[in-house]
């Protein structure tokens, strides 16, 4: 585990707020111009959150609007990330997945996302549910697309390799390191840590599921990070040949998730889910996982109210599903009927970090503010772990130059 020894530099050009993927990924593009970098993670480990509890896929860039950056940048991530990995010694994937519709009222959309990907520059083509079946045997479909270029790669190794590197080219990188606060004077910053004081010239905001916490009070009101665990079930190693590789159905536009889906990870793990319901804890895991200034927190941002109420149908049907597991397995069986519940155990969880604004509309693009010297990444949606090499370039850019859009 990469760290660096010693008491906190009195001085630096930047410190970066956060240890996970984009934290990581944008102090190697600091450290590449020439910057100093200090990255405080509060955590004993790399990429302890987000970065660390998700599905590992390398998304391709098929369900972003064509010619936004999400598209650009994933589609992009998708094609060199593997290369990368490879130089890097991470364990990595390019397995293709498969996008099948389980209705015929679904063909449409089916190839909307066809047409979308096609836009995007993806590697995708329309294929007939025996062309599926022979990839995919198990699985029940009226037509599916095949994508390419998805795969699945270890993250956690990926943040590793980063920050290796990061200490080759001379970063400061601290673990166990808590951000208390950002006071701003004559230009620069006074960054409070758990380790002693640093002055630094720029902030980058990296800290993920507490990233607003550090936001200015009137900003604040507006933008409030609300948790919601995503949780996955997995199938037992005697029945892991049900899943070749990923299956995804086609998604409801209506809805910010992308369903229940299956992934075969670089470990041959196969995950079933996830669904995703509020947690009651910024880092809750698990439904006892409970912080009651967490949780006050959210209650007391009006938009968490507002977003519950549009949603309410939803909101129900998620905590159905985690409560009751035979709905989650009746939810695959729609891709995958052979499945059963003594076919599933438990896996662990994520956390998503989501941010809403206060008239309730959750955010599915990313969220920056900046605040003179200060970056804050207030909302890194996926692909932000797939792209986050890609991310961290501009967010760079957008520290050392706050006029670069």
């Amino acid at each position: 585990m990469t760290e660096t020894s010693g008491s906190l530099p009195r001085t630096v050009d930047t410190v970066v707020i956060g240890g996970g993927l984009v934290g990581l990924a944008t102090a190697r593009a600091l450290t590449e111009r020439g910057v100093g970098v200090l990255v405080c993670e509060k955590e004993d480990r790399w990429a302890a959150h987000q970065s660390g509890h998700n599905s590992g896929v390398i998304h391709s860039g098929l369900y972003y609007r064509p010619g936004s950056l999400k598209a650009t940048m994933a589609t992009q991530a998708a094609q060199e990330l593997p290369e990368l990995c490879a130089d890097w010694g991470v364990p990595y994937r390019v397995t293709g997945k498969l996008v099948v519709a389980q209705r015929d009222s679904e063909l449409g959309r089916m190839r909307g996302l066809l047409a979308r990907g096609e836009a995007n520059g993806v590697p995708v083509v329309e294929i007939s549910p025996d062309q599926a079946r022979e990839q995919e045997p198990h699985v029940r479909c009226v037509g599916a697309l095949h994508v390419a270029s998805t795969g699945v790669v270890d993250f956690t190794a990926l943040a590793e390799a980063i920050a290796a590197r990061l200490a080759d080219a001379g970063a400061e990188l601290r673990l166990a390191t808590k951000v208390l606060g950002l006071v701003r004077e004559d230009g620069r910053v006074r960054v409070l840590t758990t380790a002693g004081e640093v002055v630094a010239g720029h902030v980058v905001n990296c800290s993920g599921l507490h990233s607003d916490r550090l936001l200015d009070k009137q900003t604040r009101r507006q933008t409030r990070i609300v948790p919601f665990r995503g949780e996955y079930w997995a199938l037992r190693p005697d029945k892991t040949d049900l899943v070749n590789g990923l299956v995804y159905p086609v998604p409801d536009p209506d809805l910010p998730f992308l369903g229940v889906h299956l992934t075969r990870d670089v470990h041959d793990h196969v995950h079933i889910g996830p669904n995703a319901v509020f947690a009651l804890r910024r880092e809750g895991y698990r439904w006892r996982d409970l912080s009651l200034p967490d949780l006050a927190d959210a209650l007391s941002f009006p938009g968490l109210w507002r977003m519950a109420a549009d949603n309410i149908g939803t909101g129900l049907g998620e905590m159905a599903r985690s409560a009751i597991p035979a709905l989650m397995v009746k939810a695959a069986q729609q891709m995958l009927p052979e499945l059963t519940r003594s076919d599933l155990v438990r896996h662990p969880a994520g956390v998503r970090a989501q941010a809403l604004a206060r008239d309730g509309k959750p955010s599915d693009d990313f969220v920056l503010h900046g605040d003179g010297p200060i970056l804050h990444v207030v909302n890194a949606p996926s692909p932000a772990a797939t792209a986050s090499l890609q991310i961290g370039q501009r967010l760079a850019e957008m520290s050392l130059d706050p006029t670069h859009d």
